[in-house]
């Protein structure tokens, strides 16, 4: 299986393939890191621990392309420290691709690298076993069980960072096990043919940053332009004047979920409309359980529990989308106040059991694998997951009408909800 880089060296890191580096402190892996990639891009010593959190590297990495190596503390690291950092290794698994768990001669495998083993084979993560330093003892292999089993089960590759051996059949083994889902190769380009055009109504609000469109909404412009078709970018107040001026329709119109009512009664009933939250559902996670989760709205009570989750750590400013104006607008469905309870960033509940609903933002700052582990975990818990621009709709009763350039309009549950 092929792992189809993206056309563009300079991805956003959510959506390069994510690799993380797993393994004892001074098993080698900075130092691998920088064999893999040519340059001195991790700090190396031989005094244990020197990497004491997560460390991010968004990288070129031939054949593959746009990665971000993620170095992690060691397994066995110590002390009170030490178990946070252990703690903030295992969050890493749940945003890796691929897991390369790193051994040296000097550190037989003990029960921290077979609980990480079984740790990823349940989560479904491809990984490798590098047998690192062959420089400092030629040859060395895993020991095996009294039964002549490995004691870590799983593809092995002798490898040593100092001169390089084994080094570019890693770049190539990586190359082939990349999993093909770790990261659409599209956001809207499946949609459109060549020469179309996509108008784009994005609000320069108060949240916009000065001077700067925001993450999505660059990332579908650069999609749009990248299958040869044409993008007309505008403020909500100026989409009447853009739609009378074109001579024929556009083929579809990509709208901020947060001016969703008014842009779909500007835009005819005969043009295909739908939000950049909504491409991102798709483009990050898996949409359909998304939409799904709408049935559990008109089932909600006053005083139930709602999880809001954002993927950045954004400040929020005025009448945020997350922090007022969702939870406004489904208080307005349920007819009473509901428990909210929010999360940003890397900060996703361990225990989702005593929501009744979770609401997920788009998730442009993470790549693909986090956000379906996300999802996994509210299916694990029963508990139904929507995101903003899902929501937004719904809550408008337009949901069928943006889903249709999707092909999803038919999955729909029942809408019952009074939306005030």
């Amino acid at each position: 299986m092929t792992y189809n880089a993206p056309a563009f060296s300079s991805a956003p890191r959510g959506m390069r393939l994510h690799i993380g580096l797993l393994g004892r402190r001074n098993a080698g892996k900075s130092s691998l890191i920088n064999a893999l990639t040519g340059q001195e891009v991790a700090i190396v010593s031989e005094t244990p621990g020197t990497t004491t959190d997560p460390v991010y590297k968004s990288m070129e990495l031939q054949p593959l392309g746009p990665v971000v190596f993620i170095d992690a503390p060691g397994l066995d690291d110590v002390g009170d420290l030490g178990t946070l950092r252990v703690a903030a290794t295992k969050k890493v698994l749940d945003k890796i691709d691929i897991a390369l768990v790193v051994t040296a001669p000097d550190q037989m495998p003990g029960s921290e690298e077979k609980d990480l083993v079984a740790c990823l084979r349940a989560q479904k993560v491809p990984y490798l076993i590098i047998l690192n330093k062959q420089d400092l003892k030629p040859g060395w292999s895993l020991p095996t069980t009294d039964d002549g089993q490995p004691v870590l089960p799983g593809e092995t590759l002798p490898v040593s960072s100092t001169n390089g051996q084994g080094i570019e059949a890693l770049r190539n083994r990586l190359q082939e096990i990349a999993p093909r889902e770790a990261r659409r190769s599209t956001i809207l380009g499946d949609l459109i043919t060549p020469n179309a055009t996509v108008v784009l109504v994005t609000p320069c609000d108060i949240e916009a940053p000065a001077g700067r469109l925001i993450l999505p909404q660059v990332q579908t412009l650069r999609d749009i332009l990248d299958h040869d078709a044409h993008a007309i970018v505008t403020k909500e107040d100026g989409l009447t004047t853009v739609l009378a001026n074109l001579k024929v329709k556009p083929t579809l119109v990509v709208t901020d979920s947060q001016v969703f009512a008014q842009v779909s009664r500007t835009v005819p009933a005969d043009v295909p409309l739908t939000s950049f939250s909504i491409l991102f559902a798709r483009y990050k996670g898996n949409l359909t359980d998304l939409v799904a989760g709408v049935a559990a709205i008109p089932l909600l009570k006053p005083g139930d529990q709602v999880l809001m989750a954002e993927a950045c750590t954004h400040h929020p400013i005025g009448d945020d989308i997350g922090r007022a104006k969702i939870p406004r607008a489904l208080e307005r469905i349920v007819g009473g106040k509901l428990n909210f309870s929010w999360c940003a960033g890397a900060d996703f509940p361990a225990n989702l059991s005593s929501y009744r609903l979770l609401i997920h933002c788009g998730g442009c700052m993470i790549n693909r694998r986090e956000m379906l582990t996300r999802q996994a975990r509210a299916h694990e818990a029963g508990i139904p997951m929507v995101n903003y621009g899902v929501f937004l709709a719904y809550a408008q009763g337009i949901l069928p009408r943006t889903l249709a350039p999707l092909g999803l309009a038919h999955m729909l549950p029942p809408l019952t909800q009074n939306t005030g």
